[in-house]
């Protein structure tokens, strides 16, 4: 048995959709450091148990396995997603990326933890910190008096100097501080004396409480455009600038541990004098240090970092504020001083992952009232409005963090994650209930249960290395989507300070930035584009083949809006003298995704299954577009048993999958590699633009009135997994 046939596509995306909603309850793994991008845990194991397991899927799914013995490998290991679950199925595993933070991470998922010295290293730092910077992270607070209350959240606001007055102003996109789905009613700041007020319509809000203007949610700030108060000129921002704009402190969101129980909402105050004085005297502590881990490397050009550059970072020490300068000077200095190296470089990732919540890059969720990371779409943006998170980070009585983006919030992530190695667990959804299953025996580590495992986790190009034919059951990846996240750009942001922590001698950390000429992300600062994606794609794929033990699969996932961007798959398949014998739908991002949310994006990824040699379901190949349109159907009434009403994004998305995938059975006898790139991406795409316009297909395949019978939709059969299907050879 195998994927092509064991394989449930309704079974293992309803798992996978459920885990990318929350998918640190899933696989608590993530919680190590922050990675793009990953694609569900539950996946990879389904594929992998269908594969090599016996029995039914959505039985050995929640029972423990073990395969030793079998040696399962990743070229584009990322955040190590694939390499994590076969590991935990007792494979051996080899791992290969270009980026060093990814080598890294995936050490620290798998290398083993004593969480006892850990969580007493841990709390040390955190007491250090607390001595010695934690009164610049109190206040008071106005509505009971109660004095050296915990912040929060300090909201600021970027000013700008007239062009033509020369006096400074601030920059407000809008004057709501918090909306009323966590909080009784709407914040708003007043734009003339600056006080909070709370109002009910925030289209309507009324009066200041104070000084009594009238309260409106929108700013002057608009499209690069803003007016100055002062005297009515219109100044375009950022303008030419030469360093960053200034900030100027607006709210602050505290917390009152003794009033929270009888207080309504949340805590929101205007910042007083003594709010003010407590930044100036961080500030002061802080240009009286001689900061030693501090980078001061320049900020690269690149396709993300021109927004940077743009707006005047040109250092990455310049995305950070004084107070969060010294907090993050002091927590090196206390890392380094740890003796255990394990335990020193496991907090070394901790400050690493911290400092996307510790930057003047965060924005502050008004909706849900709280910092979102510098990540949250998979970019640098700069935003008008930072969020300043308490680096320390607040516990409640009971020890549960209070907020998000402090220390005590990535520890608690962080042992969490190294708790599930020891002891994995799956979720099985019940009616309504999420049950806890133990899946005893299991382990995620260099070993399981005392027996050994190879773990080989290398930095570098796939097409670096050379692999011994028949050396590896399977390839199981998540390659990168041509033109989606710049990695490496984004990376160096945590890149250069870790590198400080640790050394040149992690591997791959002797460079100066993460960013490889080996990367296959679309980037036009870099001059990489499709060709150069496909070549690199068919030479790493043409590797692996050339490893893998007969019949054994090549499995990827992969989703794009553009069709150009599958030609690249296809040729790369076909180069590498695979077929394509499975294109399956599964749900791979979250729905809500900030970065992909109200855009034409899509959340289904294909996976692609491609061997030598071995076979493929009849039904699945098609000769004309109404053929196609009916094995979409049934990958659209296999996604609707999950809940997910497919979006013509996502339609599209599984179109051009299952189109590429026959473009590679009917070009595969007469495929010539050593022709040029151009022409092989050329033929691809008129042997996919042969069945028509993918739209098209797209719409015929999930007409309207089909999704919205959605039950209707459900009670139909899953072919999938019932009898056995007529089959072709290959």
């Amino acid at each position: 048995m195998s994927i092509e046939q064991r394989f449930d596509v309704s079974l293992i995306a309803g798992m996978a959709l459920k885990e990318k909603q929350i998918q640190q309850n899933y696989r608590p793994i993530i919680g190590v450091h922050k990675w793009f991008a990953r694609r569900p845990g539950t996946l990879f194991r389904g594929l992998m148990l269908a594969e090599f397991g016996e029995g039914r899927l959505d039985e050995v799914f929640f029972q423990s396995n073990d395969f030793p013995g079998l040696c399962i490998a990743d070229p584009f290991m990322g955040g190590g997603t694939p390499l994590i679950e076969a590991n935990r199925l007792g494979c051996n595993v080899q791992g290969i990326d270009v980026n060093p933070m990814s080598t890294w991470i995936v050490r620290e998922e798998i290398e083993h933890l004593d969480l006892k010295v850990y969580a007493r290293a841990a709390n040390a730092l955190m007491a250090a910190l607390r001595d010695e910077i934690d009164r610049f992270y109190r206040t008071s607070c106005p509505h009971y008096g109660d004095a050296d209350v915990p912040v929060k959240s300090f909201l600021w606001v970027k000013v700008l100097d007239c062009k033509a007055c020369g006096r400074p102003f601030d920059l407000f996109p809008g004057y709501l501080v918090a909306k009323n789905r966590r909080h009784p009613k709407n914040v708003l700041l007043c734009p003339t004396c600056g006080d909070l007020t709370e109002a009910d319509d925030p289209k309507n809000p009324g009066d200041c409480a104070t000084c009594g203007t009238a309260l409106h949610q929108g700013g002057p700030a608009h499209h690069g455009r803003c007016h100055c108060p002062h005297c009515g000129h219109i100044n375009p921002y950022p303008g030419v600038v030469r360093k960053p704009l200034d900030h100027r402190l607006v709210a602050i969101e505290y917390h009152n541990p003794k009033r929270k129980a009888k207080h309504k909402g949340r805590f929101f105050k205007k910042p007083d004098a003594e709010d003010l004085a407590r930044m100036a005297d961080a500030t002061r502590r802080w240009q009286q240090m001689e900061p030693r881990f501090v980078p001061d490397e320049k900020i690269p050009t690149g396709d993300e970092t021109a927004r940077l550059h743009r707006w005047g970072y040109n250092r990455y020490r310049e995305m950070f504020n004084p107070r969060q300068l010294l907090g993050l000077e002091l927590s090196c200095r206390l890392i380094a001083e740890t003796e255990d190296e394990r335990v020193r470089h496991a907090l070394a990732t901790n400050l690493s992952d911290l400092l996307r919540y510790q930057n003047m890059l965060c924005r502050y969720d008004t909706m849900s009232l709280k910092s979102l990371d510098i990540f949250s779409v998979h970019g640098f943006p700069v935003g008008l409005v930072q969020c300043e998170s308490n680096l320390l980070g607040i516990s409640n009585r009971v020890g549960l963090s209070v907020g998000s983006g402090g220390w005590s919030n990535i520890v608690d992530k962080y042992v969490k994650a190294k708790r599930y190695c020891e002891a994995p667990y799956e979720v099985r959804q019940t009616g309504s209930r999420k049950i806890r299953i133990p899946i005893e025996g299991e382990q995620i580590g260099e070993s399981r249960n005392g027996t050994p495992r190879k773990v080989s986790i290398r930095c570098g190009s796939a097409t670096e290395y050379k692999f011994a034919p028949d050396s590896f059951d399977g390839v199981f990846t998540d390659p990168p989507y041509f033109g989606n996240v710049q990695y490496g750009e984004l990376m160096d942001f945590c890149y250069v300070w870790l590198r400080r922590l640790v050394g040149k001698d992690a591997e791959g950390f002797n460079r100066p930035f993460t960013r490889s000429p080996y990367e296959l992300t679309g980037n036009v600062t870099e001059g990489r584009g499709l060709e150069r994606f496909t070549e690199g794609l068919s030479d790493v794929y043409s590797r692996m083949v050339g490893a893998l033990k007969p019949g054994a699969p090549l499995v990827f996932t992969y989703h794009h809006n553009r069709l150009e961007a599958y030609c690249a798959v296809g040729v790369a398949i076909l180069d590498a003298g695979v077929v394509c014998s499975a294109s399956l739908p599964c749900p791979a991002e979250m729905g809500g995704s900030i970065h992909i949310h109200g855009t034409t994006s899509s959340i289904i990824d294909t996976v692609f299954v491609c061997r030598k040699s071995g076979t493929t379901r009849r039904t699945w190949l098609f000769d004309s577009p109404d053929r196609l349109v009916e094995i979409v159907s049934q990958d659209l009434t296999d996604l609707a048993t999950t809940g997910r009403r497919p979006s013509h994004g996502d339609t599209r998305c599984i179109v051009f999958g299952h189109l590429t995938r026959i473009a590679v059975w009917k070009l595969r006898e007469t495929w010539k590699r050593s022709n040029s790139t151009t022409e092989k991406i050329a033929l691809f795409r008129a042997e996919m633009g042969s069945y028509g316009d993918p739209d098209q297909l797209a719409r015929r395949a999930s007409p309207s009135e089909a999704m919205e019978d959605l039950p209707l939709l459900a009670q139909k059969p899953n072919r999938i997994g019932e009898g056995v299907p007529d089959v072709v050879p290959f």
